[in-house]
Protein backbone atom coordinates (compact mmCIF):
# COMPACT_ATOMS: atom_id res chain seq x y z
CA UNK A 1 0.00 0.00 0.00
CA UNK A 2 1.38 3.41 -0.75
CA UNK A 3 2.37 5.80 1.99
CA UNK A 4 0.25 9.19 2.02
CA UNK A 5 2.57 11.87 3.48
CA UNK A 6 1.33 14.29 5.13
CA UNK A 7 2.68 18.27 5.04
CA UNK A 8 4.74 18.96 8.15
CA UNK A 9 3.37 21.58 11.11
CA UNK A 10 5.58 24.29 12.24
CA UNK A 11 6.19 23.96 15.95
CA UNK A 12 7.55 26.98 16.88
CA UNK A 13 7.52 30.77 15.27
CA UNK A 14 10.41 32.25 17.25
CA UNK A 15 12.32 33.05 13.88
CA UNK A 16 9.50 32.85 11.53
CA UNK A 17 9.18 35.73 9.01
CA UNK A 18 7.04 38.67 8.92
CA UNK A 19 6.91 39.99 5.17
CA UNK A 20 9.34 37.41 3.34
CA UNK A 21 7.77 34.99 1.10
CA UNK A 22 8.14 31.78 2.95
CA UNK A 23 6.19 28.32 2.19
CA UNK A 24 3.30 27.35 5.16
CA UNK A 25 5.84 25.02 5.80
CA UNK A 26 8.29 22.58 4.69
CA UNK A 27 11.28 23.84 2.56
CA UNK A 28 12.34 26.03 -0.24
CA UNK A 29 14.96 27.06 -2.25
CA UNK A 30 14.88 28.36 -6.39
CA UNK A 31 12.03 31.21 -6.90
CA UNK A 32 10.28 30.52 -10.03
CA UNK A 33 7.93 31.77 -12.62
CA UNK A 34 8.12 35.16 -11.78
CA UNK A 35 5.50 37.58 -13.51
CA UNK A 36 1.74 39.67 -13.67
CA UNK A 37 -0.75 38.14 -14.78
CA UNK A 38 -4.34 39.65 -14.46
CA UNK A 39 -3.77 41.62 -11.81
CA UNK A 40 -1.45 39.92 -9.71
CA UNK A 41 2.47 39.39 -9.59
CA UNK A 42 3.12 35.95 -9.02
CA UNK A 43 6.00 34.21 -7.71
CA UNK A 44 6.69 30.33 -7.48
CA UNK A 45 9.03 28.21 -5.67
CA UNK A 46 11.27 25.12 -5.26
CA UNK A 47 9.22 23.73 -2.69
CA UNK A 48 9.38 20.11 -0.54
CA UNK A 49 6.03 20.08 2.03
CA UNK A 50 6.73 16.97 3.54
CA UNK A 51 9.75 18.09 5.19
CA UNK A 52 11.80 20.95 6.28
CA UNK A 53 14.52 19.51 3.85
CA UNK A 54 15.29 19.15 0.36
CA UNK A 55 13.32 16.21 -0.63
CA UNK A 56 11.15 15.76 -4.71
CA UNK A 57 10.85 19.09 -5.93
CA UNK A 58 6.93 20.61 -5.78
CA UNK A 59 6.09 24.13 -7.12
CA UNK A 60 4.91 26.60 -3.92
CA UNK A 61 3.09 29.44 -5.05
CA UNK A 62 2.05 32.93 -3.98
CA UNK A 63 0.68 36.11 -5.41
CA UNK A 64 0.34 39.78 -4.28
CA UNK A 65 -1.57 43.11 -6.15
CA UNK A 66 1.23 45.04 -4.71
CA UNK A 67 4.70 43.12 -4.40
CA UNK A 68 4.43 43.41 -0.36
CA UNK A 69 1.61 41.63 0.88
CA UNK A 70 1.39 38.00 -0.22
CA UNK A 71 -1.26 35.59 -0.41
CA UNK A 72 -0.23 31.58 -0.11
CA UNK A 73 -1.91 29.53 -3.29
CA UNK A 74 -1.84 25.94 -3.37
CA UNK A 75 1.28 23.97 -4.61
CA UNK A 76 1.06 24.59 -8.69
CA UNK A 77 3.08 21.71 -9.85
CA UNK A 78 3.68 18.28 -8.31
CA UNK A 79 6.18 15.61 -9.58
CA UNK A 80 5.31 12.28 -10.42
CA UNK A 81 4.51 12.23 -13.64
CA UNK A 82 6.23 10.25 -16.69
CA UNK A 83 7.64 13.84 -17.66
CA UNK A 84 9.06 14.91 -14.00
CA UNK A 85 8.87 11.82 -11.86
CA UNK A 86 11.60 12.55 -9.46
CA UNK A 87 10.80 16.40 -9.51
CA UNK A 88 9.46 19.64 -10.86
CA UNK A 89 12.33 21.60 -11.17
CA UNK A 90 13.11 25.68 -11.97
CA UNK A 91 12.17 27.23 -14.63
CA UNK A 92 10.01 30.50 -15.81
CA UNK A 93 6.57 31.39 -16.12
CA UNK A 94 5.28 33.87 -19.19
CA UNK A 95 1.57 35.30 -19.95
CA UNK A 96 0.36 34.72 -23.93
CA UNK A 97 -3.62 35.12 -25.31
CA UNK A 98 -4.55 35.32 -21.48
CA UNK A 99 -3.15 32.55 -20.41
CA UNK A 100 -0.16 31.65 -17.87
CA UNK A 101 2.69 29.11 -19.12
CA UNK A 102 4.90 27.63 -17.01
CA UNK A 103 8.18 25.99 -18.58
CA UNK A 104 9.80 24.01 -15.77
CA UNK A 105 12.72 21.00 -15.75
CA UNK A 106 11.19 17.74 -14.82
CA UNK A 107 13.93 15.68 -13.14
CA UNK A 108 14.63 11.87 -13.43
CA UNK A 109 16.87 9.18 -11.73
CA UNK A 110 17.85 5.79 -13.04
CA UNK A 111 15.36 2.74 -11.82
CA UNK A 112 17.64 0.93 -9.49
CA UNK A 113 20.19 3.09 -9.34
CA UNK A 114 21.16 5.47 -5.85
CA UNK A 115 23.41 7.96 -7.44
CA UNK A 116 22.19 11.11 -6.42
CA UNK A 117 24.91 12.44 -9.33
CA UNK A 118 23.17 9.84 -11.90
CA UNK A 119 20.25 11.93 -13.50
CA UNK A 120 18.40 13.20 -16.58
CA UNK A 121 17.01 16.08 -17.08
CA UNK A 122 14.12 17.56 -19.72
CA UNK A 123 12.16 20.73 -20.23
CA UNK A 124 8.08 20.37 -19.99
CA UNK A 125 4.81 22.94 -19.63
CA UNK A 126 2.09 23.36 -18.13
CA UNK A 127 -0.89 25.72 -18.74
CA UNK A 128 -3.40 27.90 -16.74
CA UNK A 129 -6.43 30.01 -17.11
CA UNK A 130 -6.76 31.87 -13.44
CA UNK A 131 -3.60 31.56 -12.36
CA UNK A 132 -4.06 29.09 -9.71
CA UNK A 133 -4.72 25.45 -11.24
CA UNK A 134 -2.62 24.46 -13.46
CA UNK A 135 -2.75 21.34 -16.13
CA UNK A 136 0.57 20.05 -17.19
CA UNK A 137 0.80 19.58 -21.32
CA UNK A 138 -0.46 16.80 -22.57
CA UNK A 139 2.36 15.99 -24.87
CA UNK A 140 5.30 16.94 -22.65
CA UNK A 141 8.15 17.22 -22.51
CA UNK A 142 8.42 20.07 -25.37
CA UNK A 143 12.18 19.73 -25.36
CA UNK A 144 13.43 16.15 -24.67
CA UNK A 145 17.05 15.94 -23.82
CA UNK A 146 20.36 17.84 -23.72
CA UNK A 147 22.52 18.11 -26.63
CA UNK A 148 25.26 15.60 -27.31
CA UNK A 149 27.88 17.99 -26.05
CA UNK A 150 26.09 18.51 -22.94
CA UNK A 151 26.56 16.77 -19.33
CA UNK A 152 23.48 15.50 -17.07
CA UNK A 153 22.80 18.87 -16.07
CA UNK A 154 20.23 20.73 -18.21
CA UNK A 155 17.72 22.89 -16.08
CA UNK A 156 16.02 25.98 -15.01
CA UNK A 157 14.87 27.39 -18.29
CA UNK A 158 13.86 31.03 -18.86
CA UNK A 159 11.68 31.89 -21.41
CA UNK A 160 10.98 35.62 -22.86
CA UNK A 161 9.65 37.16 -26.32
CA UNK A 162 11.27 39.56 -28.40
CA UNK A 163 10.00 39.99 -32.16
CA UNK A 164 7.77 37.72 -33.05
CA UNK A 165 9.38 35.08 -31.62
CA UNK A 166 9.83 33.16 -28.32
CA UNK A 167 13.26 32.41 -26.59
CA UNK A 168 14.62 29.71 -23.71
CA UNK A 169 17.50 29.70 -22.11
CA UNK A 170 19.13 26.63 -19.88
CA UNK A 171 21.77 26.43 -17.59
CA UNK A 172 24.10 23.60 -18.01
CA UNK A 173 27.25 22.16 -18.50
CA UNK A 174 28.99 21.10 -21.47
CA UNK A 175 31.70 18.24 -22.31
CA UNK A 176 34.21 19.90 -20.96
CA UNK A 177 32.98 20.40 -17.65
CA UNK A 178 32.44 24.16 -18.31
CA UNK A 179 29.28 26.05 -17.21
CA UNK A 180 27.38 27.32 -20.07
CA UNK A 181 23.59 28.83 -21.02
CA UNK A 182 22.52 27.30 -24.05
CA UNK A 183 19.18 29.37 -26.69
CA UNK A 184 16.12 27.74 -28.20
CA UNK A 185 13.44 29.50 -29.96
CA UNK A 186 10.12 28.80 -30.86
CA UNK A 187 7.35 30.37 -32.20
CA UNK A 188 4.91 28.46 -30.03
CA UNK A 189 6.24 27.60 -26.89
CA UNK A 190 5.88 23.72 -27.72
CA UNK A 191 8.34 23.52 -30.76
CA UNK A 192 11.65 24.48 -29.62
CA UNK A 193 14.79 24.90 -32.24
CA UNK A 194 18.19 24.49 -30.45
CA UNK A 195 20.40 27.58 -31.75
CA UNK A 196 23.48 26.66 -29.17
CA UNK A 197 25.46 28.32 -26.03
CA UNK A 198 25.38 32.15 -25.98
CA UNK A 199 28.06 32.18 -23.36
CA UNK A 200 30.26 29.85 -21.28
CA UNK A 201 32.59 29.82 -18.83
CA UNK A 202 36.00 31.25 -19.76
CA UNK A 203 37.62 29.91 -16.47
CA UNK A 204 36.71 27.14 -14.33
CA UNK A 205 38.13 28.61 -11.27
CA UNK A 206 36.46 32.28 -11.87
CA UNK A 207 33.16 31.10 -13.81
CA UNK A 208 32.70 27.19 -12.35
CA UNK A 209 31.79 23.94 -13.93
CA UNK A 210 27.81 24.44 -14.52
CA UNK A 211 25.50 27.74 -14.54
CA UNK A 212 22.26 27.07 -12.83
CA UNK A 213 19.25 29.52 -13.18
CA UNK A 214 19.89 31.77 -15.87
CA UNK A 215 17.82 34.96 -16.63
CA UNK A 216 18.62 37.13 -19.49
CA UNK A 217 17.24 40.77 -20.00
CA UNK A 218 17.94 44.16 -21.94
CA UNK A 219 18.40 47.28 -18.91
CA UNK A 220 19.31 50.39 -20.96
CA UNK A 221 21.39 49.68 -23.69
CA UNK A 222 22.80 46.14 -22.74
CA UNK A 223 21.84 42.84 -22.13
CA UNK A 224 22.37 41.42 -18.88
CA UNK A 225 22.99 37.66 -18.15
CA UNK A 226 22.55 36.74 -14.25
CA UNK A 227 23.08 33.04 -13.63
CA UNK A 228 24.26 30.76 -10.43
CA UNK A 229 27.85 29.40 -11.17
CA UNK A 230 28.76 26.69 -9.26
CA UNK A 231 32.56 25.53 -7.98
CA UNK A 232 33.89 29.37 -8.23
CA UNK A 233 36.93 29.81 -6.07
CA UNK A 234 37.12 31.84 -3.47
CA UNK A 235 39.57 34.67 -4.42
CA UNK A 236 40.37 37.44 -1.54
CA UNK A 237 37.04 38.76 -0.63
CA UNK A 238 35.43 37.95 -3.63
CA UNK A 239 33.19 34.49 -3.98
CA UNK A 240 33.52 33.19 -0.37
CA UNK A 241 29.70 31.39 -0.41
CA UNK A 242 29.74 28.26 -1.48
CA UNK A 243 27.92 28.91 -4.33
CA UNK A 244 27.59 32.23 -6.11
CA UNK A 245 25.10 34.39 -7.73
CA UNK A 246 26.15 37.27 -10.04
CA UNK A 247 25.70 38.73 -13.91
CA UNK A 248 27.42 39.94 -16.69
CA UNK A 249 26.43 42.36 -19.63
CA UNK A 250 27.16 42.91 -23.17
CA UNK A 251 25.43 43.39 -26.55
CA UNK A 252 23.57 40.16 -27.92
CA UNK A 253 23.07 39.70 -31.49
CA UNK A 254 19.29 37.60 -32.28
CA UNK A 255 21.18 37.58 -36.12
CA UNK A 256 23.69 35.21 -35.51
CA UNK A 257 23.10 34.29 -31.65
CA UNK A 258 26.74 35.86 -30.00
CA UNK A 259 26.87 37.19 -27.10
CA UNK A 260 29.90 39.62 -26.74
CA UNK A 261 29.89 39.95 -22.41
CA UNK A 262 32.03 41.29 -19.63
CA UNK A 263 33.87 38.92 -16.95
CA UNK A 264 31.26 37.87 -14.15
CA UNK A 265 30.69 39.98 -10.84
CA UNK A 266 29.10 39.18 -7.87
CA UNK A 267 25.56 40.72 -7.57
CA UNK A 268 25.15 40.52 -3.82
CA UNK A 269 28.26 40.43 -1.63
CA UNK A 270 25.99 38.67 1.46
CA UNK A 271 26.16 35.62 2.96
CA UNK A 272 22.38 34.39 1.71
CA UNK A 273 21.66 35.09 -1.47
CA UNK A 274 21.51 32.82 -4.30
CA UNK A 275 19.53 31.41 -7.66
CA UNK A 276 17.73 35.12 -9.13
CA UNK A 277 15.00 35.27 -11.09
CA UNK A 278 13.38 38.99 -12.92
CA UNK A 279 10.04 39.86 -14.45
CA UNK A 280 9.16 43.24 -15.93
CA UNK A 281 6.96 44.91 -14.33
CA UNK A 282 3.64 46.65 -16.05
CA UNK A 283 5.59 49.87 -15.66
CA UNK A 284 8.64 48.63 -17.10
CA UNK A 285 10.72 48.36 -13.79
CA UNK A 286 12.82 45.26 -13.70
CA UNK A 287 12.30 43.46 -11.14
CA UNK A 288 13.98 40.69 -8.55
CA UNK A 289 13.30 37.61 -6.25
CA UNK A 290 16.14 35.43 -4.82
CA UNK A 291 16.41 32.63 -2.18
CA UNK A 292 17.54 33.98 1.10
CA UNK A 293 19.79 31.17 1.61
CA UNK A 294 22.94 29.17 0.95
CA UNK A 295 23.34 25.87 0.41
CA UNK A 296 25.63 24.18 3.23
CA UNK A 297 23.97 26.50 5.95
CA UNK A 298 22.23 25.10 8.59
CA UNK A 299 19.13 26.23 8.56
CA UNK A 300 18.02 26.45 12.34
CA UNK A 301 14.54 27.17 11.39
CA UNK A 302 14.53 23.43 10.07
CA UNK A 303 13.94 21.82 13.78
CA UNK A 304 10.46 23.85 13.44
CA UNK A 305 8.97 22.61 10.80
CA UNK A 306 10.20 25.34 7.69
CA UNK A 307 13.09 25.74 6.13
CA UNK A 308 14.45 28.73 3.72
CA UNK A 309 12.41 32.09 2.57
CA UNK A 310 12.81 34.88 -0.52
CA UNK A 311 14.25 37.95 -0.45
CA UNK A 312 12.47 41.32 -0.23
CA UNK A 313 11.72 42.08 -3.93
CA UNK A 314 13.96 44.69 -5.47
CA UNK A 315 14.30 46.72 -8.31
CA UNK A 316 17.35 46.56 -11.06
CA UNK A 317 19.31 49.00 -12.22
CA UNK A 318 22.35 49.43 -14.66
CA UNK A 319 24.98 52.23 -14.30
CA UNK A 320 28.20 52.11 -15.88
CA UNK A 321 27.90 48.05 -16.16
CA UNK A 322 26.75 47.86 -13.20
CA UNK A 323 23.86 46.64 -11.72
CA UNK A 324 22.44 48.08 -8.70
CA UNK A 325 19.64 46.93 -6.24
CA UNK A 326 17.22 48.49 -4.68
CA UNK A 327 13.97 47.37 -2.40
CA UNK A 328 11.00 48.01 -4.80
CA UNK A 329 9.22 51.09 -3.92
CA UNK A 330 5.96 49.57 -2.47
CA UNK A 331 7.98 48.30 0.61
CA UNK A 332 6.70 51.81 1.82
CA UNK A 333 2.78 50.34 1.95
CA UNK A 334 4.43 47.85 5.12
CA UNK A 335 4.86 50.79 7.27
CA UNK A 336 2.65 50.97 9.76
CA UNK A 337 4.34 53.42 12.76
CA UNK A 338 7.57 55.85 12.72
CA UNK A 339 9.08 54.11 15.42
CA UNK A 340 12.18 56.57 15.82
CA UNK A 341 13.56 59.68 13.98
CA UNK A 342 16.53 62.20 14.63
CA UNK A 343 19.88 63.17 14.24
CA UNK A 344 23.27 62.51 16.31
CA UNK A 345 27.02 63.34 17.13
CA UNK A 346 28.63 59.63 17.60
CA UNK A 347 31.52 59.17 18.47
CA UNK A 348 32.34 55.13 19.65
CA UNK A 349 28.80 53.02 19.97
CA UNK A 350 25.33 54.82 19.95
CA UNK A 351 22.19 52.37 20.52
CA UNK A 352 19.42 54.02 18.61
CA UNK A 353 15.97 53.53 21.09
CA UNK A 354 13.52 51.11 19.60
CA UNK A 355 12.14 47.73 19.79
CA UNK A 356 11.02 45.69 16.70
CA UNK A 357 11.82 42.30 15.11
CA UNK A 358 9.96 43.84 11.98
CA UNK A 359 11.42 47.30 11.08
CA UNK A 360 13.45 49.82 8.16
CA UNK A 361 15.96 51.88 8.97
CA UNK A 362 17.07 54.64 6.39
CA UNK A 363 20.51 55.98 8.05
CA UNK A 364 23.31 58.25 6.96
CA UNK A 365 26.68 58.57 8.23
CA UNK A 366 28.63 61.81 7.55
CA UNK A 367 32.44 60.75 8.27
CA UNK A 368 33.87 63.17 9.81
CA UNK A 369 36.87 62.68 12.11
CA UNK A 370 36.40 59.05 12.16
CA UNK A 371 37.65 56.01 9.31
CA UNK A 372 35.43 53.26 10.20
CA UNK A 373 31.41 53.59 10.87
CA UNK A 374 28.68 51.15 10.84
CA UNK A 375 26.23 49.26 12.97
CA UNK A 376 25.88 46.04 15.16
CA UNK A 377 23.26 44.21 16.03
CA UNK A 378 23.43 42.75 19.70
CA UNK A 379 21.51 40.57 21.62
CA UNK A 380 20.27 41.17 25.61
CA UNK A 381 23.59 38.88 25.96
CA UNK A 382 25.28 42.09 24.41
CA UNK A 383 26.45 39.48 21.94
CA UNK A 384 27.13 40.23 18.17
CA UNK A 385 24.60 38.79 16.00
CA UNK A 386 25.91 41.00 12.99
CA UNK A 387 28.39 43.35 12.13
CA UNK A 388 28.71 46.05 9.75
CA UNK A 389 31.34 48.23 8.76
CA UNK A 390 32.63 51.12 6.00
CA UNK A 391 36.05 51.62 6.27
CA UNK A 392 37.31 54.64 4.48
CA UNK A 393 41.32 53.71 4.28
CA UNK A 394 40.54 50.94 1.39
CA UNK A 395 36.73 51.26 0.57
CA UNK A 396 35.78 48.52 2.08
CA UNK A 397 31.72 47.84 3.23
CA UNK A 398 31.87 44.17 5.35
CA UNK A 399 29.16 41.59 7.06
CA UNK A 400 30.24 39.84 9.48
CA UNK A 401 28.17 36.95 11.39
CA UNK A 402 30.43 36.18 14.43
CA UNK A 403 29.60 32.77 15.34
CA UNK A 404 29.08 31.49 11.90
CA UNK A 405 31.30 31.84 8.67
CA UNK A 406 33.39 34.74 9.05
CA UNK A 407 33.55 38.01 7.06
CA UNK A 408 31.64 39.02 3.65
CA UNK A 409 33.26 41.93 1.76
CA UNK A 410 32.70 44.39 -1.13
CA UNK A 411 34.17 47.36 -2.67
CA UNK A 412 32.91 50.43 -2.93
CA UNK A 413 33.69 53.88 -4.51
CA UNK A 414 35.54 56.49 -1.80
CA UNK A 415 33.12 58.51 0.00
CA UNK A 416 32.65 60.58 2.67
CA UNK A 417 28.82 59.85 3.20
CA UNK A 418 27.43 56.23 4.00
CA UNK A 419 24.14 55.54 2.48
CA UNK A 420 22.38 53.01 4.24
CA UNK A 421 18.48 51.02 3.88
CA UNK A 422 18.10 48.49 6.11
CA UNK A 423 15.48 45.68 6.13
CA UNK A 424 15.12 43.31 9.47
CA UNK A 425 12.58 40.62 9.94
CA UNK A 426 12.65 37.86 12.36
CA UNK A 427 15.19 36.13 11.06
CA UNK A 428 16.83 38.14 8.37
CA UNK A 429 19.05 41.44 7.33
CA UNK A 430 19.22 43.06 3.83
CA UNK A 431 21.25 46.15 3.88
CA UNK A 432 21.58 48.30 0.45
CA UNK A 433 24.45 50.79 0.51
CA UNK A 434 25.04 53.89 -1.14
CA UNK A 435 21.18 53.57 -2.81
CA UNK A 436 22.37 50.21 -4.36
CA UNK A 437 25.96 49.89 -4.86
CA UNK A 438 26.20 47.13 -2.51
CA UNK A 439 24.27 44.85 -1.34
CA UNK A 440 24.42 42.22 2.03
CA UNK A 441 21.35 39.78 2.21
CA UNK A 442 22.01 37.81 5.78
CA UNK A 443 19.96 35.34 7.76
CA UNK A 444 20.71 35.67 11.18
CA UNK A 445 19.00 33.64 14.23
CA UNK A 446 18.36 34.71 17.98
CA UNK A 447 15.14 34.68 19.92
CA UNK A 448 15.80 38.22 21.03
CA UNK A 449 14.54 41.16 19.85
CA UNK A 450 18.22 42.41 18.46
CA UNK A 451 19.62 46.10 19.84
CA UNK A 452 20.49 48.44 16.74
CA UNK A 453 23.84 49.75 17.84
CA UNK A 454 25.41 52.51 15.18
CA UNK A 455 29.31 52.58 15.72
CA UNK A 456 32.30 55.01 14.63
CA UNK A 457 35.93 54.96 15.38
CA UNK A 458 35.59 58.89 15.57
CA UNK A 459 33.11 61.87 15.25
CA UNK A 460 30.03 60.73 12.99
CA UNK A 461 27.29 63.01 12.38
CA UNK A 462 24.30 60.33 11.72
CA UNK A 463 20.61 60.99 10.39
CA UNK A 464 18.24 58.35 11.20
CA UNK A 465 14.76 57.41 10.63
CA UNK A 466 13.24 53.58 11.86
CA UNK A 467 9.56 52.35 10.22
CA UNK A 468 8.02 49.85 11.90
CA UNK A 469 7.01 47.07 9.45
CA UNK A 470 3.77 44.69 8.64
CA UNK A 471 4.51 42.06 10.93
CA UNK A 472 1.76 39.61 8.99
CA UNK A 473 2.29 40.86 5.32
CA UNK A 474 2.44 36.98 4.33
CA UNK A 475 -0.74 34.99 4.28
CA UNK A 476 -0.62 31.49 4.84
Amino acid sequence: MQTILKPIEVTNNRYRLGYHVAAKSGWINDPNGFCYFKGYYHIFYQHYPFAAEWGPMHWGHARSKDLVHWETLPIALKPGDTEDENGCFSGSAVVHDGKMYLIYTGHHYYPGDDNPDHFWQNQNLAISEDGIHFKKYENNPIIAHAPEDNTQHFRDSKVWYDNGNWYLILGSQGNDNLGRVLLYKSINLIDWKYLGPIAKSNDLKKEGYMWECPDFFTLGDKQVLLMSPQGVESDGIHYNNENETGYVTGNFSYTDNRFERSNFQELDNGHDFYATQTTMAPDGRRLLFGWMDMWGSEFPEKQDGWSGALIFPRELTLKNDRLYMNPVSELKLLRTEELLKGASNIDGEYPLDFSSKQYEALVELDLNKSSEVGFVLTDSNNTKALEFKYSKKNNHVSAERPENDGIREAIIHSTNKIKLHILVDTSSVEIFINDGEATFTERIYSEDTLKFNLVSDGSVTANYDIYQLDSHAVKY
